[in-house]
């Protein structure tokens, strides 16, 4: 995304224009602008900021500033640079509580304990989730979340590609759900609950039981069953919360299995 230049207060299709900045501290200056960007909605997650000459010529200040000013963006999540490709904004919330809770969950010393608290969480947002998606869902979102569901199916014997259709499938109730805020949540703790996924994959008949609660989730939502959307995921989580420590309890050994 290259930005004209044109006068001060004027925008140019939408996109972001600057003002010359003026006192020692450029850099400072530089990123307050662009954060100004996005927070107005002129840059969004995935646009390309100019090269760092043009950016210089924009502010009116030395390209040393621009890269302190990238450097500092980089830093709050709000921009990552690749080599050979550019600059591009990114989203920053999401990032942010990510690295936090992975450092909880990993530096907490009690990975039993994290686990529980994570679904705990899970227990509080998805039930919702769930019955938002049986309301508002259309039919490209539900056609993501059969999608994962075939993977899942095929891919018993493999965990990395059935834990990455698993995380598809909960990411598509998010983004069915019709609400960003949720989606930022949800995609906010992928990492963790990748791990959780993984730990819950080696328990015996793991995968099989959590598919089975996915099929029964996806049904009451084609139906636009809203109520029953919530009691699926509050059956699904329970099972997770079972198998997250160990598969031992007998509500889980009873749970039905989905034939292969």
């Amino acid at each position: 995304m290259i930005i004209p230049k044109k006068s001060q207060d004027e925008g140019f299709g939408g996109r972001a224009v600057y003002r010359a900045v003026q006192t020692s501290r450029l850099y400072e200056q530089i990123v307050q602008q662009i954060e100004e960007s996005i927070a107005k909605g002129a840059l969004k997650e995935g646009d390309q900021l100019p090269a760092e000459r043009d950016l210089a010529q924009q502010f009116g200040v030395s390209r040393t500033a621009v890269r302190e000013a990238i450097k500092a963006l980089r830093e709050k999540g709000l921009v990552e640079a690749y080599s050979g490709r550019g600059t591009f904004i990114t989203s920053a919330t999401p990032r942010s509580i990510r690295q936090s809770l992975d450092r909880m969950m990993r530096g907490g010393g009690d990975a039993q304990g994290g686990t529980i608290q994570l679904v705990e969480v899970r227990e509080i947002l998805e039930p919702e989730i769930a019955a938002l998606a049986a309301a508002r869902a259309d039919e490209g979102a539900l056609k993501t979340m059969r999608d994962a569901l075939a993977v899942m199916d095929q891919a018993k014997s493999n965990p990395d590609a059935f834990i990455e259709a698993d995380l598809d499938f909960h990411l598509a109730l998010a983004e069915a759900a019709d609400n960003p805020l949720i989606l930022s949540l949800i995609d906010s703790i992928v990492g963790v609950l990748r791990e959780q996924r993984i730990s819950i994959f080696m328990v015996e008949g793991g995968a099989e039981r959590g598919q089975y609660h996915h099929k029964k989730i996806l049904e009451a939502i084609e139906h636009r069953d809203a109520q029953g959307a919530r009691a699926a995921m509050r059956e699904h989580l329970r099972q997770v919360r079972d198998d997250s420590r160990g598969g031992s309890n007998q509500e889980v050994s009873d749970t039905p299995k989905q034939p292969a």
